[in-house]
């Protein structure tokens, strides 16, 4: 609380990433300069294969640059461990990913209540079902993720990404497995909960079309942000 709402809550500089192939070395990312104030919604959009999801594990710290620097929450992840990294996502950044990513033996609560378990948090079963209720799934509680529907898989996922109240959100392909009704419905309630809990978005996508939710747009071409 307090904080200067102008400051950025991720920022690059000079952020590169290439892998060595048997073809030589592979560039994915050159020379990424970007900024992303607090209570901000970006949208990382580019053909496939342009590097958008590259740039979103190395903003989230899922993964390591070759060279230049990442900061998340006024920390260089680019001088951290990897197990400081996760212990600075703890509590403070949720994802939502295109495969929902749930765990098909755990229902809808003990998937969104499991993160809360683990981070000790008392309340965790209330707390998911809360979250479960907020994104209309109280009468889904206690069903498996073979259960339910692609749409409403989402929403458990995006149930469990807000659920422990993080300061940023980042969002791979959220529409990718869903048809365009469901999708529009997924997109719809992920910025209503985004704009409600006041967190920060960064999304990837290839639908053009999401954009007009978000502030800022960064577009990715064969691994280069366009000006």
């Amino acid at each position: 609380m307090g904080a200067d709402s102008s400051a950025p809550i991720v920022h690059t500089k000079a952020l590169c990433k290439q892998v060595d192939s048997p073809a030589g070395t592979l560039r994915i990312l050159e020379d990424i300069n970007l900024r992303i104030a607090s209570g901000k919604a970006a949208a990382i959009v580019g053909r496939s294969g342009s590097g958008k999801s590259t740039l979103l594990s190395l903003l989230a710290g899922l993964d390591t640059s070759s060279s230049g620097e990442a900061w998340l929450l006024a920390q260089n992840l680019s001088a951290m461990t990897e197990d400081q990294r996760a212990a600075l996502r703890a509590g403070n950044v949720g994802f939502v990913f295109q495969s929902f990513h749930l765990l098909p033996h755990l229902s809808a609560l003990e998937n969104v209540s499991l993160p809360l378990e683990l981070a000790g948090d008392p309340q965790a079963a209330q707390q998911a079902q809360r979250a479960l209720q907020q994104v209309g799934l109280a009468q889904r509680l206690h069903h498996y993720p073979n259960q339910l529907s692609g749409g409403e898989q989402q929403r458990v996922a995006i149930a469990r990404a807000f659920s422990a109240g993080p300061r940023l959100i980042f969002a791979d392909e959220p529409t990718g497995n869903l048809d365009q009704k469901t999708g529009h419905a997924v997109i719809e309630l992920l910025f209503r909960l985004n704009q409600a809990h006041g967190t920060t978005l960064v999304m990837v996508t290839h639908d053009l079309a999401l954009t007009k939710h978000c502030e800022l747009v960064f577009e990715l071409e064969d691994g280069r942000l366009n000006a």
